[in-house]
């Protein structure tokens, strides 16, 4: 089965809402002596996330 890829659309101040919180999410796994290789690996596709400019077009149903 193939893996499905999610696109989210969010501004810059949301990604680095979520970079903050994956950094100390990491850095709380890491005070605790723990793995943090699935967050470390988020963070990087968060990090590396190409960005593509897109209208948004509103209609009345």
């Amino acid at each position: 089965m193939r893996n499905q890829k999610y696109y989210i659309a969010i501004d810059e101040s949301e990604r680095r809402i979520i970079l903050n919180a994956l950094n100390a999410l990491r850095n709380k796994l890491l005070a605790q002596d723990r793995y943090t290789d699935a967050v470390d690996d988020v963070l990087i596709k968060v990090v590396n996330a190409p960005i593509k400019k897109f209208k948004i077009k509103m209609a009345e149903v």
